[in-house]
């Protein structure tokens, strides 16, 4: 696959390690993987480019994001589905989910019908007390330049998250 969005990214699949432990390297999922997943979670429509690259430079592993315990993409995605109900949370428009945080509480997804390079949401699934709280919100940033800015603060010497 050829990469034109997510250049950055592919130039910079090892960072340089100052002795720590920490793993910096990205690792990808087939595009068979990719596929499968498309047909999953975007009725076989395929992923926006920039969500495809990315999960084909990074699908499996990524110092930039989270991707939770789980084992896959497909893992990962089916969790916080699960998540979904379990909050009674609903999202209609397909998406796909980039990053898990706080346990089961949040992660940042992509809807699919956004085109070539889609915005970056978050969503915070803990019910409040407080329900003028939202519990989705755009982060006003394209998921290209959300992973440049991400990239940016590593090799700047700063954790991404």
């Amino acid at each position: 696959m050829t990469v034109k969005y997510l250049k950055e990214l592919q130039a910079n699949s090892t960072l340089p390690t100052s002795g720590t432990p920490v793993l910096n390297t990205i690792e990808g999922i087939s595009l068979d993987e990719i596929a499968s997943l498309e047909t999953i979670y975007n009725n076989g429509n395929h992923f926006p480019t920039v969500l495809k690259e990315l999960f084909f430079l990074a699908g499996k592993y990524c110092y930039l994001l989270d991707y939770g315990l789980t084992d896959s993409q497909a893992e990962m995605q089916q969790d916080v589905r699960g998540w979904l109900q379990i909050h009674n949370r609903l999202l209609i428009r397909p998406f796909t989910v980039i990053d898990v945080y706080n346990g089961p509480d949040g992660f940042l997804f992509v809807y699919l019908d956004e085109g070539i390079d889609p915005i970056v949401y978050s969503a915070f699934l803990p019910v409040t007390t407080n329900e003028s709280l939202q519990w989705l919100k755009s982060l006003n940033v394209r998921l290209s330049r959300f992973i440049s800015n991400r990239l940016q603060k590593v090799l700047s010497g700063y954790n991404p998250f």
